[in-house]
């Protein structure tokens, strides 16, 4: 079993192209061909309307499954959709074998009505670790990578977010009240001030690459499910951006956060978001 980082460098420098070659396949031969063709019988809610699974999210996960454990000998694999059918399967986020988090379609809502604000995260860590992530837009052509400690790329290009332009409002999209405690309402309520322009998020996928591109501020989110966010915080992090929960630690995708959290991209704005978040003013 491969139970170093160092390992998974070597990994990775070998094989991210082949990873990169399977989310695409996946996205080919599973998501596209039913993207704007969805029959009824095809899609499902999981935990209420809001709550959506398709075809798409099911055949392209378990494509990703197979691929990825076999290119990585000892590696698991923890999906949306996997976890949902059994909830201790998410356990292995803490363990001590390599593990592939992935979520199929993130953006299920936008694939179903047939908008292009989808995409398919990959991440790979080990101990808690982030250490490569991938962030695909299939309908938009567009794929961000990013690897611990070698930045952040969007289509083979350095990212690099930047701080925010002086003397405008912070752009923050947040989670959306529906997915919010009453307790994690009134924290996103404070965003609602002077300076600062919050709303609703789409895909957090696509939010947080809109992060590590410099086109949104910064992201205030409510949950901690790490298929959501463990690609995307890799890729602001790569790309210089900073991410805090509400008692001023960074987000563990290993769970146990104060929520909500926020992924900026620079350190001066993840703290004022989360000063906000935790009352702070």
């Amino acid at each position: 079993m491969i139970d170093s980082t160092e390992t998974i460098e070597e990994f990775l420098a070998q094989h991210a192209s082949d990873v990169e070659e399977a989310v695409r396949k996946a996205a080919a031969d599973e998501i596209m061909p039913r993207w704007r063709r969805l029959a009824a019988h095809e899609v499902d809610q999981k935990n209420g309307p809001h709550d959506l699974v398709t075809d798409a999210d099911r055949r392209a996960e378990l494509y990703l499954t197979d691929v990825l454990a076999a290119l990585l000998p000892g590696s698991v694999v923890v999906g949306e959709e996997a976890v949902h059918a059994n909830p201790a399967s998410y356990e292995a986020i803490r363990g001590d074998a390599p593990v592939w988090i992935v979520d199929p379609v993130d953006g299920t809502r936008q694939f179903v009505h047939g908008d292009t604000g989808f995409c398919t995260l990959v991440a790979l860590a080990l101990g808690g670790t982030l250490l490569a992530s991938w962030t695909y837009a299939p309908a938009r052509d567009v794929l961000a990578t990013a690897v611990r400690g070698r930045g952040a790329r969007l289509d083979g290009e350095r990212l690099f977010a930047g701080p925010p332009e002086p003397g405008r409002d912070l752009a923050v999209a947040t989670s959306h009240p529906d997915y919010t405690t009453d307790e994690q309402k009134h924290a996103l309520l404070a965003l609602r001030t002077d300076g600062v322009a919050p709303r609703p998020c789409g895909s957090a996928g696509l939010e947080y690459l809109a992060v590590a591109r410099g086109e949104l501020d910064a992201v205030a989110f409510s949950w901690e499910a790490a298929w959501d966010h463990a690609a995307g915080l890799l890729l602001v992090e790569e790309a210089g951006g900073v991410h805090l929960t509400r008692d001023g630690e960074p987000f563990r995708i290993t769970g146990g956060n104060t929520l909500p959290f926020t992924a900026a991209r620079d350190a001066a704005t993840a703290r004022r978001v989360a000063e906000l978040l935790s009352g702070g003013g």
